[in-house]
C-alpha cells in the first residue's frame, strides 16, 4: 500500500486528503485508504481503524506493524513497483485485526490524477479470508482425493495382472475348443489392465483431459494386439475435463471395440478405428467410433468366441450414464454422449 513515513507540513496542500474524499471514505463500509505522491499515508477510513483498532494517527505512522511477517516485504515491493511506474496494483496480504487475529485482505490501488499531476493512490481493502481458507480447503481435499485414486487403481492395475496371469494357466490347462474363449478374455483383462495404468498416469486423477487420455490409451490399445496392424485415430474439436467414472467407462468402450475389430478379421489385416470427439462451448459431449472392420463371420482359422461386444458396451455406458447407441460399424458407428453434469470444458 504505502511507506509509513510521517507527513510534514512542507508539503502544503498534500499533507492531508480533500475532506470531501475523508467525508465519503467515512461513509463507506469498505476498508480505504490513501497516499501522497511520495507514497506516504495520509488517511485511513474509520472502517480501517475499526478493523485495526487503533488511531488516524497511529496507522498513518505505521500501520506496516501490522503486517504479517511473511507478507511485508512482498507487500512493499509490490506497492514501491507500482508507485515507480504510476500504475494501477492489487496484493494480498494479512493483517493483524483489533482482536490479534490475522486477516487475509485484497488491496487494490490506484493513481489519482487531478488536473494532470500525479496525487498519490486511493486503495480499498476487502477481507477474502473465508474465500481463502475455502480455497486451501478445496486445494487439500483434491489432494488427498487423487492420492486416494492413485492408490486405488495402483491396487486395481495390481490386481488386474494376476488375473491375467491365472487366466493364462487355466487357458492353457484347458480343453483347446476352450482355449480360444480364455485367450480372448485374458486380451480383455489386458485391456481393462491398460484402461487402469492410463487412467493412473493421468496428471491430474480427478479431473482427466478426455483428449489426452484417449490419445494415449489408443497408442497403448494399438501396441496390445497385432501391433503394426491396428490403428487408432483421435479427431474432433475440443476436449472437456472428465472425472474417473466417466474416463473408466470411455476407456472400456474404447478397448472393447477394438477387441471387437480384432477378434473379427484375420491376423494379417490391419485394422483403423477412429474416433471423433465433439466438445462444442456448450453443447453435450460426443464421440463417435468407427472400425474398420464390420462384425460379421469368424475369419478362417480363428477359434469362435462369444461376441459379448454390444452388451458389453452397452453396460460399460450405463455405468457412467452414457447415452450409446450404434455398434461402432461404418454403416452403423457407435455414437457415444456425455452426461453434461460430469464434463466441462478443459482450459
Amino acid at each position: 500500500m504505502a511507506a509509513d513515513t510521517p507527513l510534514t507540513e512542507a508539503e502544503p496542500g498534500r499533507a492531508v486528503a480533500d475532506d470531501d474524499f475523508r467525508r465519503f471514505a467515512d461513509f463507506v463500509p469498505l476498508m480505504m485508504w490513501r497516499t501522497d505522491p511520495q507514497g506516504r499515508i495520509v488517511h485511513h477510513n474509520e472502517s480501517w481503524l475499526a478493523f485495526t483498532g487503533r488511531s488516524q494517527a497511529e496507522e498513518r505512522d505505521c500501520w506496516r506493524r501490522g503486517l504479517h511477517p511473511d507478507d511485508a516485504d512482498s507487500h512493499l515491493a509490490a506497492f514501491e513497483t507500482a508507485l515507480a511506474e504510476r500504475t494501477p496494483f492489487t496484493a494480498e496480504f494479512r493483517l493483524r485485526r483489533h482482536d490479534g487475529a490475522y486477516r487475509w485482505l485484497l488491496d487494490t490501488g490506484k493513481p489519482l490524477h487531478r488536473n494532470g499531476t500525479f496525487e498519490g493512490y486511493v486503495g480499498t481493502c476487502v477481507d477474502i479470508t473465508e474465500r481463502k481458507e475455502a480455497r486451501e480447503h478445496s486445494e487439500r481435499a483434491l489432494v488427498e482425493k487423487e492420492a486416494l485414486l492413485a492408490e486405488v487403481y495402483h491396487r486395481v492395475r495390481n490386481n488386474l495382472q494376476v488375473m491375467v496371469s491365472l487366466i493364462g494357466l487355466y487357458g492353457r490347462a484347458a480343453p483347446a475348443p476352450c482355449r480360444g474363449s480364455f485367450e480372448a478374455l485374458g486380451q480383455r483383462v489386458r485391456a481393462i489392465a491398460l484402461v487402469q495404468q492410463h487412467l493412473h498416469e493421468a496428471p491430474h486423477i480427478a479431473s482427466i483431459d478426455l483428449r489426452d487420455y484417449l490419445h494415449r490409451l489408443a497408442s497403448g490399445l494399438g501396441q496390445l494386439r497385432r501391433a503394426g496392424r491396428i490403428g487408432v485415430t483421435i479427431g474432433g474439436s475440443g476436449t472437456s475435463l472428465v472425472e474417473p467414472r466417466t474416463a473408466n467407462a470411455l476407456g472400456m468402450i474404447v478397448a472393447e471395440v477394438v477387441s471387437e475389430c480384432l477378434d473379427t478379421t484375420a491376423e494379417s489385416v490391419a485394422c483403423a478405428i477412429s474416433i471423433t470427439i465433439d466438445a462444442a462451448a456448450g453443447a453435450p459431449v460426443r464421440l463417435c467410433l468407427v472400425s474398420s472392420s464390420d462384425a460379421g463371420a469368424t475369419p478362417s482359422g480363428k477359434v469362435e468366441v462369444p461376441n459379448l461386444g454390444p452388451r458389453l458396451i452397452a453396460a460399460y455406458a450405463a455405468q457412467a450414464e452414457i447415452a450409446a447407441h450404434g455398434l461402432g460399424t461404418r454403416a452403423e458407428p457407435l455414437i457415444l454422449q456425455l452426461p453434461e453434469v460430469l464434463v466441462h470444458p478443459a482450459d
